[in-house]
This record gives C-alpha cells, sequence and structure tokens, in this order.
C-alpha cells in the first residue's frame, strides 16, 4: 500500500517523489530507491494512526464471533492432539503440562451458574435449528433474543428449555422464515402450550413487536417441499397479494390461506398436486384447504378446472 509523500524530497537525489511503504513501514524515493525512514513512529501522526487501525484489525483472528456459542466463540481451544505446530510429538513433560492446561480449560469456559444457562441453552437452539433447516441468521436472532432474556432476569421460575424455544419462535417470525408453534415443538421437549405462555411473557418484557405472520413467507417452503416450479410459487404469491387487497386473509389461518394458494398456484400451472398432498405440507386439514380454496376462487373470480 503506497500513498506518495509532498511535503519532503529526497536528500540524496533531491527528487520530491517520495512514497510511503505501508507494508514495510518505511518512507522511500521512488527515484532513487533510498529510504528515509524505516521507523513506525518517524513516520508522523498519519502513520501512527494506520498502524493502530491495522492492530485493531489484526487484534483477534480465527472464527468470526457469533452469538451462538455461550462464551461468543472467543475463548480458547487447546486441541486434543498431543503435537505442536510442526506436527512433532510433544516430550513427556510438555504433554503433563499441556493436559494440566486443557483440563483448566474445559473448568473456567463455563465458569457460572450464568454461563452454564447459556451454554445449556444455546445448544438447544442449535439443536432445534439443524431440525427445523433453519439458516444462520435465525440462529443469531435466536441467541441475541435469549441473551436479552436472561440479562434481563426472565429466565427465573421457567424452564431453559421453553424460554429456548420461545426466543427460536421470536427469531423465526422476525426474521420471516415462519415455523408454528406446532413445529417448534415437535422438535423442542416442552409442549406447545409452555412455548406459547413463554413466548408472550418474554414478547411483552422485552418489548418485542412483531406483525401477525404473512400467508407469503410460506410459499418457498411450501412450494419446495412440494416439488413446484418457480412460475408456480409467484402464481400463488401473486393470488395472496390480490386476496390481501381485498381482505381475505384476515382473520384466517396463514398456513391455510397459502395451502389454498398453493393448491390453485398448482392446478392453473399445470402442475397438479392432491389436497391431501398440500395439506400434509401445510400441517392442516384437507378441509382447510379445501375451505379456503372455494373462498378464494368465489371472491377472486377464479375458474379453476378440476
Amino acid at each position: 500500500m503506497e500513498r506518495p509523500e509532498k511535503q519532503k524530497k529526497c536528500p540524496e537525489c533531491g527528487s520530491g517523489k517520495l512514497v510511503r511503504d505501508y507494508e514495510r513501514a518505511e518512507l522511500v524515493c521512488a527515484g532513487c530507491g533510498f529510504v528515509i525512514h524505516d521507523k513506525i513512529m518517524d513516520m508522523g501522526p498519519e502513520w501512527r494512526a494506520f498502524d493502530q487501525e491495522q492492530r485493531e484489525r489484526r487484534g483477534r483472528v480465527g472464527a468470526p464471533m457469533t452469538f451462538t456459542i455461550h462464551d461468543k466463540g472467543l475463548s480458547t481451544m487447546i486441541d486434543w492432539r498431543d503435537r505442536d505446530s510442526h506436527g512433532k510429538d510433544l516430550t513427556p513433560k510438555r504433554r503433563a503440562q499441556i493436559y494440566r492446561l486443557r483440563k483448566w480449560q474445559r473448568r473456567i469456559r463455563v465458569s457460572d451458574a450464568t454461563e452454564r444457562n447459556l451454554a445449556f441453552a444455546l445448544s438447544e437452539v442449535d439443536r432445534m435449528s439443524s431440525h427445523l433447516g433453519l439458516p444462520r441468521n435465525v440462529r443469531e436472532a435466536a441467541a441475541v433474543i435469549y441473551r436479552r432474556a436472561v440479562e434481563e432476569r426472565l429466565i427465573r421460575g421457567r424452564s431453559i428449555e421453553g424460554v429456548a424455544a420461545a426466543a427460536l419462535y421470536a427469531a423465526c417470525r422476525e426474521c420471516k422464515v415462519p415455523r408454528t408453534l406446532d413445529e417448534i415443538a415437535d422438535v423442542s421437549r416442552v409442549s406447545k402450550k409452555e412455548i406459547g405462555r413463554s413466548y408472550r411473557f418474554i414478547a411483552r418484557e422485552l418489548l418485542i413487536h412483531l406483525r401477525p405472520t404473512s400467508p407469503t413467507d410460506y410459499i418457498p417452503r411450501f412450494g419446495s417441499e412440494l416439488g413446484l416450479s418457480g412460475e408456480a410459487q409467484s402464481k400463488a404469491i401473486d393470488l395472496l397479494k390480490e386476496a390481501t387487497k381485498k381482505g381475505l386473509t384476515s382473520g384466517r389461518g396463514p398456513t391455510g390461506v397459502a395451502a389454498a394458494a398453493i393448491y390453485i398456484a398448482s392446478v392453473v400451472s399445470g402442475e397438479r398436486r392432491t389436497q391431501r398432498d398440500v395439506a400434509d405440507v401445510a400441517r392442516v386439514t384437507e378441509v382447510t384447504v379445501r375451505n379456503r380454496y372455494k373462498e378464494l376462487c368465489e371472491k377472486l373470480g377464479l375458474e379453476v378446472e378440476l
């Protein structure tokens, strides 16, 4: 990284074309190559500021910080293999020392009750997210919500699993990757009733205001599980937009409306799926799909040949 220096001239050749070589920490002449300064502190406040920025940038290496680990991934992990950086076996004395260090590192990594709480809860969040196939941003959002609940002392009197599942449910809605309470309850170790109770409590205490789930958010997932093309999914989304404008989605379960839109789009696009298949994917009954389907066809003036 080089930049011309205009205020000084080379004392060797008299040229004014001096450049700062930030990689080598030198001020050199572009003409003759004479090194004017070879010390960081001699290169002025601008270089010191650059050096401070570089030191802060290089202050930590390794994996990026994450909220899904109780210590945010900042603690050092001592490898289980008794080898040095060159791959050579450790001496018996050094191996005994590393064994003691490894043991104490495991002990102090989770030192108090709060960290034990976070370690268990965040592992639960990661386990449930893996079962549900949730992306990384949802896991991070759930970890942040749970950490806020711990800081506000909202965990007392409630199960860790229930609050962790509630945080994951809130994160899914916040990131517009919705999962129903039934789906969360299936992969958690608590009941649907407890998850709903915990969610309402933390949402009220943490001032989490989430809009009702839109049926459109379910279309990509339902369409993918049914093997529908992008064109069919786009038709379902357009259908839901028209239904929303006419108020047909208000007061109705979003999964049922989304299932009906998917069913209509599959028939219109020539990728027909049965009502049973759509109902199984959306986790609603065939009667719900049929009722919502008839309602959308009637209100939107659609003529669908079955």
